[in-house]
């Protein structure tokens, strides 16, 4: 299919609108690794487990939302789940921002992240399924850079909102800064500009063309795939999503993920959505105040420590929105593990021996890097695309849920993890987890660049996976 079929910019407009739920994810994700060292001492937060606890609290809401991301976006489609998500992001900003006890805060950040595990199914899922082939990987992408621009904005207003702290402060004094009354609050506020902007700007956007071929509404998926293309490629798209459905395929189970075709690549979805957060880049992500503060440096360097790895993250993910369709989503993904495997190995010894300081700082900005080159955004892409269009929504449902168990444990664990181990110890036992998923991936992860998500479900077929170059140790054991 030639680019002269294809309405790109058409494309473009609405995969753009529907990251705007990536922005909402990574600012409400990162906007309270800044406000922390002040909500806490508002809340009077002193204990390791329930520090780790508040962080993590969101999380709670993510996996709620990733368990019913699959049913609602399977019964009521793909847009209106995002219009239910941006409700929620501007409930909690609100919530957030305006809370005076513990409980209250915790509740609304609960709920936002209930927004987080809806949008970060859905947004990459719809994406996916509007994308051309040839440009799919790249599309999806742009979901993990407004992912990555979320988390930068939000350091940037941490950052602009914050008063310098002097380095003689104490708890006491904190409390009684304008940072501990009130600076904290405007940080979680900011999030409702863009929270209400996403809900006015999804209202204009069209249903997947794959979920209405789902549900029977062929003529209506035309109409939107006229938008999209020519006639030539609606004709031809059009065909291929009517014959990947059966007659009873509008009707889909969770046990349909469990069938002996899709289990496999469940299993490889699973693995690669828990992989992607024990990889370890989330702890520097939420916890920057202590990997710093532990190589030596103050609140104020650390807040402008942050920005700089928001900068980072957000060069190498525009490095690699093209990689993804030209190197493929496997050489990525083998890349990304051992890259990270190498840096916490390295980060294990520089503080084992005490060389702290730039050295730790280069080093951690260098698995940003390398991280949101390849895990980052490749494991959306593979995410949004293994699986088949009939259990799309479920199974994306299920890995997006094992994304944010995993990310829970990860933003619990490393308080305890740190204070018994040190920052020594827990990044070397992230450098061996890298090293298990390097292996995993080398093992049994496919290839499936420039492929049509159609061609992609064939491939991935057991009984048709032979002959496509591809052994079942590569797809997995039934």
């Amino acid at each position: 299919m030639s680019n002269r079929d294809i309405n790109i910019a058409y494309i473009w407009m609405i995969s753009l609108t529907a990251a705007c739920g990536g922005l909402l994810f990574g600012y409400d994700w990162v906007v309270i690794g800044g406000a922390k060292p002040f909500y806490e001492v508002y809340f009077e937060v002193d204990d390791p487990s329930v520090s780790g606890f508040v962080m993590g609290s969101a999380l709670i809401g993510c996996i709620l939302g990733a368990m019913v991301a699959g049913v609602l976006s399977d019964r009521y489609g793909r847009k209106y789940p995002l219009l239910l998500a941006a409700l929620l992001f501007i409930a909690s900003a609100l919530g957030t921002a305006l809370a005076n006890s513990l409980e209250a805060f915790i509740a609304y950040r609960i709920l936002g992240g209930v927004g987080i595990g809806l949008a970060s199914t859905i947004s990459p899922m719809y994406i996916a399924e509007i994308s051309p082939a040839e440009s799919r990987g790249k599309l999806v992408s742009v979901n993990q850079l407004t992912i990555v621009l979320g988390i930068l904005a939000a350091q940037i207003i941490n950052l602009s909102i914050a008063e310098p702290v002097p380095a003689e402060a104490t708890a006491a004094h904190i409390l009684q800064s304008w940072n501990g009354q009130e600076g904290w609050r405007y940080m979680f506020a900011a999030e409702l500009v863009p929270a209400a902007l996403f809900f006015v700007l999804m209202c204009f956007v069209p249903e997947s063309p794959r979920w209405l071929c789902k549900v029977k509404k062929q003529g209506k998926a035309f109409s939107v795939l006229q938008k999209m293309g020519s006639e030539r490629y609606v004709s031809k798209t059009l065909k291929e999503i009517v014959s990947s459905f059966s007659a009873d395929d509008s009707h889909v189970k969770f046990s349909d993920v469990n069938s002996k075709s899709v289990r496999p690549l469940l299993v490889v979805g699973v693995v690669l959505a828990a992989f992607q957060q024990w990889c370890g880049i989330n702890v520097i992500f939420n916890y920057a105040q202590e990997v710093f503060a532990s190589a030596g440096f103050d609140i104020n360097d650390t807040l402008k420590y942050i920005v700089a790895t928001g900068l980072v993250n957000l060069i190498f993910t525009l490095i690699a929105l093209p990689l993804v369709d030209r190197i493929g989503r496997r050489t990525l993904m083998i890349i990304g593990a051992a890259g990270l495997a190498l840096v916490y190995t390295l980060m294990a010894l520089a503080y084992s021996f005490e060389i702290l300081g730039i050295p730790v700082l280069i080093l951690v900005l260098s698995g940003i890097a390398i991280y949101a080159t390849t895990l980052a955004p490749v494991t959306w892409v593979l995410l949004a695309e293994i699986f088949p269009n009939r259990v799309r929504g479920i199974a994306l449902s299920v890995c997006t849920f094992t994304l944010w168990l995993a990310s829970f444990l990860l933003t619990f664990t490393f308080p305890l993890l740190n204070h018994y181990l040190g920052a020594s110890g827990s990044f070397l036992i992230y450098a061996v987890i890298c090293g298990l998923g390097f292996t995993f991936i080398y093992i049994r992860l496919p290839e499936t660049k420039s492929l049509s998500l159609e061609e992609v479900e064939r491939m991935l077929n057991p009984a048709g996976a032979q002959n496509k170059g591809f052994s079942k140790g590569m797809l997995g054991s039934n």
